[in-house]
């Protein structure tokens, strides 16, 4: 027997509701069979190509007109505005359950923090756009087998003012993963989070210095880092008192070596240097990124949530830009959706479907039933 792998391409159907009406003979009144109820109200578009729709854009990072392109070659006519329209009719009807995973993005013990750069267009005849932000919160507790489900929520802002991180993480009080963005600040302090740099960018300084002119300190730099991952990787998947133990037995002595070798080298070289910038960077941030060291719940850097950043740069570079405020906040719950379906190996689309399928009837003090890692595929 040969076996040939083939593929069936999808295919549209046209789903008809009967509902039979009753009249009554003496009153001539008559009754008829509700509608079931639908992701749009009036609308034709039932819950899979909704969930298709917005899986294509924001998982498979295809535009709209593009879209419309591909379905025109089925002899279908779906204008990009009616798909416009549709993702923000779905993306609001399932904001409840992206709010559902943020409250529990923010309940943990610790929270990875991160944004990135989004063209909004400011005026649709001008063909202006300036730059928005959208704002990543990430809860990932798999590291350390925590029981929590990871998710991943997102926000969307039309500029990167520290007042929206601080609205965003407003009463957090654990332990925030950030790089050294000002905009953080606000988020820390007596009766606040506290802050958990990240090594990431402490190395990632001294890599730029040693790729442009090969120098001798930043390759130590980068040599000592290196020995502090290397004790992470060996306290991976182990439990937050084995990490603790680990780290201060293996890690606090590189890390204490680490930031007193750079205060000795600061001294002998010029201050107006790409390394001096990189050693006071360092230096300004070691403090820090310390705490992991005695807390098994916290990471030496914030890499998972800068990686919940990558498929929207990806998305951004095919769509180009968000068309208006509604837009980005549209962007921002389907990110926050199929992200943390991603995160759970739950088929975005799949797991959508059914959501739409039950989310207009479903109780909100029980919106998290919906949540992904309570989908049962067929």
């Amino acid at each position: 027997m040969t076996q040939e792998l083939e593929y069936i391409p999808g295919r549209f159907v046209v789903r008809e509701i009967v509902r039979p009406r009753m009249a009554c003979n003496c009153c001539e009144t008559f009754a008829q069979t509700p509608l079931p109820s639908r992701p749009i109200e009036r609308g034709r578009a039932g819950p899979g190509l909704l969930a298709h729709v917005l899986t294509a854009k924001y998982c498979d990072h295809l535009p709209l007109y593009r879209q419309s392109e591909i379905y025109a070659r089925e002899k279908l006519d779906l204008h990009r505005s009616t798909l416009t329209d549709w993702v923000g009719r779905s993306t609001a009807l399932l904001e409840p359950l992206a709010d559902h995973i943020g409250k529990l993005a923010r309940a943990g013990p610790a929270v990875f923090a991160d944004d990135t750069p989004v063209k909004m267009q400011t005026g649709a005849k001008t063909g202006k756009a300036h730059t928005a932000r959208l704002w990543s919160y990430l809860r990932d507790e798999r590291p350390w087998f925590g029981q929590a489900p990871p998710c991943v929520w997102y926000q969307f802002s039309v500029d990167r003012k520290g007042e929206h991180p601080s609205a965003h993480l407003s009463g957090y009080k654990g332990t925030v993963h950030a790089d050294g963005f000002t905009g953080f600040n606000g988020l820390f302090g007596e009766g606040l989070a506290t802050e958990q740099a990240c090594m990431v960018h402490v190395r990632r300084k001294f890599v730029e210095v040693f790729e442009r002119d090969g120098s001798v300190i930043a390759r130590g730099a980068i040599e000592r880092i290196a020995r502090l991952y290397a004790v992470e990787k060996e306290a991976r998947y182990k439990s937050p008192d084995e990490r603790v133990a680990l780290r201060q037995a293996k890690a606090k002595a590189i890390f204490v070596e680490l930031e007193g070798w750079l205060k000795l080298q600061l001294p002998k070289i010029s201050g107006n240097t790409k390394l001096a910038e990189a050693i006071r960077y360092a230096l300004g941030r070691m403090p820090k990124a310390g705490p992991y060291l005695d807390n098994g719940l916290l990471e030496l850097d914030n890499n998972i949530c800068e990686r919940s950043i990558r498929p929207l740069t990806l998305g951004r570079k095919n769509y180009l830009f968000v068309g208006s405020e509604g837009g980005g906040k549209a962007a921002a719950i389907a990110y926050t959706l199929i992200e943390t379906a991603r995160m759970n190996s739950v088929n975005p689309e799949a797991w959508l479907t059914w959501v739409l399928e039950r989310i207009a009837d479903h109780e909100i003090n029980r919106i998290g039933e919906l949540a992904p890692w309570n989908w049962m595929p067929k």
